[in-house]
């Protein structure tokens, strides 16, 4: 008996020195960047001391991300030494257990030279390097130069990407090395008075044996660029100099087809129609933004999208109005607005823009998450899998306790690495994405399923149920059809389960295939270029992008022949709608995301226009003619709408008659006026027949004046990239009327 006691108060005394001596831990994370620059430090080593004893290094990832696990609760040093950048240290970072801890760092260049706090003429400079294949090149060292003097040096990031900022107005010397690479010299860079400075430089490897064609005199085929601050060039041997002057001249690289593998529904743009014809225009909404950012992007790489590929919807929809906020007891406000059409002044066009009301993200419904992340071997490539990795990161770090999150991966087959989990276990999570890694073929249909069963088996009633893709659309394996994957979407839906949609990479991009599931998976879709437009969907617009407020939201427009002479809906090609479609309930149709902003706008041709329509054929059996009614009525146009609540299968209408009153251009609004230059913006890349007078000037400054309060500086890249389009397009043009008999 005494041994047996004796026994057990031993096995007692044993559980309470192994629950004593058990620790929990915690972890110190964080992002890396570098001052002055809208960049991230990759490939540099960080280490986590305590009590002068080094207890890891890592190295930052392509995103500037880095991660220390498992640490004991306690206080520690984090510590950066790197010749490049002045040494970072700081001695009071605190672990807790079970919490992880964010540091994000920034780092002074050494090299960098300090700008005077009152410069008053400064400007930037932004590079972009590639290969001639297109591919970003990363850590090429691009030094800036005045006459024989550095004036501040650094190394792109995973994007081939680097800014300089506040750099003197004036002259500059830009020197590009890299290793196995020929280098690359461009001078007379110009740097103007508060404008980004675009450079493009193309390298060839040293390895690469280039060719050169022949052409009249035994001079090598020489490939102009143009004038201006937005330059492409490339390298060649004994390190030829490039400039981005049209009147020097550049070693053409090898041909390599702009889009590889990447696909893309073509668009026909809207024609017009007489209101005696055709009275209603039907169309289902679009908060999708995936083809801006694409757009970016193909821009970046120093080419031209596809004119057909050009979704003017989405370049609307990227940016944010100042519409009122609701006040009624709709979900959204309904703001219209009818002014002359800057390119073509014999035209009107009508804003109608959608204002979704705002939501308290604190206060909202908890979210049941299910990332759906493609880990195939399609994703092995910087600007995907591990851009995919670092946009969940954020994601998660902002979400809250009350919410979950699971992860289901496909490749080859799909597969659950992480249950349901509560976003308060945060570092269960960050481990569960970054054991992620790419290889393999792409069962998308099999993936799909299976978020569908676990978002459904943790479905929250009254909450926020939706499944978070990210792809590159690639799907190749199993169900991998649009038909096949848009049907099993479709008979998910309607469980209540929404869907965002995700597009990432380059090369084998299936934009087609990505939008089609967003559009049929009652969600969303945007296209993540980089890391900033990640923050942008996932952080930034969490709420409008994770909780919809109405969903199935259509709009009807019925235009009255008294006063409108034609008219054309500009963009919203592929979410168009049959005028019965309108009042039918099991029509689906597009949602919107709390604080969202909707923009639809229609070109018109006023009925005391002298400009010809296409005319109808007299009628046998009836008489078409403008009633006295209409004539008599001071209404323009009525804009029907009809949505559902989202948790409601019965559609709600209500109407907004639209005056049939013109505002001159010099007091129409900013909205009006900024839309109005997205709008010429997407027609000039589209090359549309209805571009009238509209020229890249005209673009330019509609937005320029209208940029308005734009907090994130959206609108301000936007100017940039309208010079860039501008730029291609005048270089596109030489190209192709070029005179090859002429001396330049």
């Amino acid at each position: 008996m005494k041994v047996r006691l004796t026994l057990m108060l031993f096995l007692v005394l044993l559980c309470l020195v192994v629950a004593a001596t058990k620790e929990n831990y915690g972890s110190i994370y964080g992002s890396i960047f570098e001052k002055c620059k809208d960049a991230f430090v990759a490939n540099i080593s960080v280490q986590c001391i305590q009590n002068q004893t080094v207890i890891g290094t890592v190295i930052s990832d392509d995103n500037g991300f880095y991660r220390f696990a498992k640490l004991k609760p306690g206080t520690y040093t984090i510590k950066i030494s790197d010749s490049q950048y002045q040494t970072y240290e700081n001695k009071k970072v605190i672990v807790v257990a079970n919490k992880p801890a964010k540091l994000n760092i920034v780092l002074i260049a050494r090299s960098a030279k300090p700008v005077p706090e009152k410069a008053e003429e400064t400007g930037s400079l932004s590079v972009n390097a590639t290969d001639i294949a297109g591919n970003p090149l990363e850590s090429v060292k691009v030094t800036v130069l005045k006459g024989s003097e550095q004036i501040t040096q650094g190394k792109t990031d995973s994007k081939g990407q680097i800014t300089f900022a506040k750099i003197p107005v004036g002259s500059y010397t830009i020197k590009y090395s890299l290793i196995n690479y020929e280098d690359v010299v461009l001078n007379d860079c110009i740097i103007d008075k508060e404008k980004t400075t675009n450079l493009f430089p193309v390298m060839i490897s040293s390895r690469i044996i280039t060719t050169e064609f022949a052409v009249a005199g035994g001079e090598p085929f020489l490939n102009r660029k143009e004038t201006g601050s937005s330059a492409a060039f490339v390298g060649g041997s004994n390190n030829r100099v490039a400039t981005n002057m049209f009147n020097r001249q550049y070693v053409k690289p090898p041909y390599m087809p702009p889009y590889n593998t990447e696909q893309y529904a073509a668009i026909q743009p809207n024609i017009f129609h007489s209101p005696l014809a055709e009275p209603l225009s039907t169309f289902s909404i679009d908060v999708d933004t995936g083809c801006y950012s694409n757009i970016r992007r193909i821009l970046q790489q120093n080419q031209l999208p596809e004119p057909q590929s050009i979704r003017i919807e989405e370049l609307l929809n990227y940016f944010a109005y100042n519409y009122p906020q609701p006040k009624g007891e709709h979900p959204f406000s309904v703001y219209t607005e009818m002014s002359v059409c800057p390119w073509n002044q014999k035209r009107n066009l009508v804003l109608i823009g959608l204002q979704a009301k705002k939501l308290d993200f604190s206060k909202a419904a908890p979210s049941n998450l299910v990332f759906l992340l493609d880990v195939s071997g399609s994703m092995n490539q910087s600007n995907k899998l591990p851009l995919v990795k670092e946009s969940m990161r954020l994601l998660v770090d902002n979400l809250r306790d009350k919410d979950k999150i699971a992860i289901v991966v496909y490749a080859g087959a799909a597969g659950e690495v992480l249950p349901s989990t509560s976003a308060k276990q945060k570092n269960e999570i960050y481990e569960a994405i970054d054991r992620l890694q790419a290889g393999g073929s792409t069962a998308g249909g099999a993936g799909i399923e299976l978020a569908y069963k676990i978002a459904e088996e943790n479905l929250i009633k009254d909450g926020n149920n939706r499944i978070i893709l990210c792809t590159d659309g690639d799907f190749n394996v199993g169900a991998s059809s649009s038909a096949h994957l848009t049907d099993l979407i479709e008979s998910k839906r309607i469980k209540g389960i929404f869907l965002t949609a995700l597009g990432y990479g380059m090369g084998n991009y299936k934009d087609n295939t990505l939008e089609l599931l967003a559009d049929k998976g009652n969600g969303n879709y945007a296209y993540i270029d980089d890391i900033r437009e990640a923050k942008k969907v996932l952080v930034n617009e969490m709420a409008s992008t994770l909780y919809t407020v109405a969903k199935d939201v259509k709009l009807q427009i019925e235009f009255n022949p008294a006063h409108i002479k034609a008219y054309r809906l500009i963009g919203y090609e592929n979410r168009l709608l049959n005028k019965e479609d309108f009042k039918d309930d099991t029509k689906d149709a597009g949602e919107i995301g709390a604080g969202h902003c909707v923009t639809a706008v229609y070109e018109i041709i006023p009925a005391s226009s002298k400009e010809p329509v296409p005319e109808l054929d007299e009628l046998k059996y009836q008489d078409i003619k403008i009633s006295d009614e209409a004539r008599k009525s001071p209404e323009a146009l009525t804009v029907k709408l009809r949505y559902k609540l989202p948790d409601s299968d019965t559609s709600i209408p209500f109407d907004v008659p639209v005056m049939n009153k013109t505002i001159s251009l010099e007091n129409a609004s900013e909205n009006y006026l900024f839309a109005s230059s997205v709008i010429g913006y997407g027609m000039l890349l589209q090359d549309s027949e209805h571009k009238a007078a509209l020229t890249w000037d005209m673009v330019k400054e509609l937005a320029s004046k209208n940029i308005g309060k734009d907090t994130e500086g959206y609108r301000a890249e936007f100017l940039n990239l309208i010079d860039i389009a501008a730029k291609l397009q005048e270089k596109q043009f030489r190209e192709e009327n070029r005179d090859f008999n002429k001396e330049y």
